[in-house]
C-alpha cells in the first residue's frame, strides 16, 4: 500500500470559459498536472493560464506533448517519421518551457498524451525518443509501470513516475483497453473511486479479460475532460485521505 500518492490531471485541453474554470478548480484537489502544449490541444493562452494557476496552487506542472493531431485530439496513432516527431515534440516543449519561465514556475515532468503515450510504452524507438527528450529538458518522465519506457528511463538514470488511471479499464498485460472498445472508459463515478482506491492500496483489479491484475503506481491520473471530472476528483481525494493516504507529488 502506498503511504503517499500523486494525484495528477491532464489540463489545458479545453479553452472554453467553462473548461478553464473547471481545470483551475481541479488544481485545488490534485498535486500535479500535465498541461497540453499545442500538439493535440492547448494554446499560449491556456498554457499561461494553467501554469499561473499551478504556481498559485503550489502543484507540480508538467508538459503534455502529443502527436501533432488536433483534429483527433491526439488519440490516433500517426504515420510520422521519428525525425518529424522529434522536431514537433521539441517545439511543443520549447513553447511551454518559455511560458513557464515567463510565469516563474519550473516544469517538473513530461507526460506524453493519448496515442503517443500508449504507443511509446512498448515501442523501442518512441521510448528512446521520449527518454532523450526528458533527459535533454531535465524532466522526470511519466509512463506505465512495467513498460519499456520505464526500463529505458532507468538505464539512462532518468526519474520515472509510474502512473495508473482511475477511469480506464486494463488488459491482462497491464495496458489500457483501447478507447475504441466497449467499456474501455469507466463511466460511473463509484467505479472510478473503487478503482482509484484499489490502485493506491495495491488490492488489485480485474482485467478486461477477467484475470486478477496488480498495477504498482505512485501516481493516479484524473482526466479533466470526462463527465463529472471535478466531482470525481473531489471524491477521489476524500476517499484516499480517509484511507490514510497522503496526497503529494512524486519526489
Amino acid at each position: 500500500m502506498n503511504s503517499t500518492i500523486d494525484l495528477n490531471a491532464d489540463l489545458g485541453e479545453d479553452d472554453s470559459p467553462a473548461g478553464i474554470a473547471r481545470d483551475i478548480a481541479i488544481m485545488d484537489i490534485v498535486s500535479s498536472c500535465n498541461i497540453a502544449c499545442g500538439g493535440h490541444a492547448g494554446s499560449p493562452m491556456t498554457m499561461r493560464t494553467m501554469l499561473a494557476a499551478a504556481k498559485s496552487n503550489h502543484i507540480a506542472p508538467g508538459a503534455h506533448p502529443s502527436y501533432p493531431d488536433r483534429t483527433n485530439f491526439g488519440r490516433l496513432s500517426m504515420d510520422i517519421t521519428l525525425e518529424e516527431l522529434e522536431a514537433c515534440l521539441t517545439s511543443q516543449l520549447q513553447d511551454i518551457t518559455t511560458i513557464a519561465d515567463q510565469v516563474g514556475v519550473p516544469l517538473t515532468h513530461l507526460k506524453p498524451h493519448g496515442a503517443l503515450y500508449n504507443d511509446a510504452q512498448d515501442d523501442p524507438a518512441l521510448s528512446s525518443l521520449l527518454v532523450a527528450l526528458a533527459a535533454r529538458a531535465g524532466l522526470a518522465l511519466v509512463g506505465m509501470p512495467g513498460s519499456l519506457i520505464e526500463k529505458m528511463a532507468a538505464e539512462r538514470e532518468i526519474s520515472f513516475i509510474a502512473e495508473a488511471f482511475i477511469n480506464r479499464r486494463y488488459t491482462a498485460n497491464g495496458r489500457l483497453v483501447p478507447r475504441s472498445e466497449a467499456g474501455a472508459v469507466i463511466a460511473d463515478e463509484d467505479g472510478r473511486i473503487h478503482q482509484g482506491l484499489a490502485l493506491a492500496t495495491g488490492t488489485g483489479l480485474t482485467s478486461q479479460e477477467g484475470t486478477d491484475l496488480t498495477v504498482e503506481a505512485n501516481c493516479l491520473c484524473l482526466h479533466s475532460d470526462s463527465d463529472g471530472a471535478l466531482e470525481t476528483a473531489k471524491k477521489m481525494r476524500r476517499a484516499l485521505e480517509q484511507a490514510g493516504i497522503v496526497i503529494g507529488p512524486v519526489k
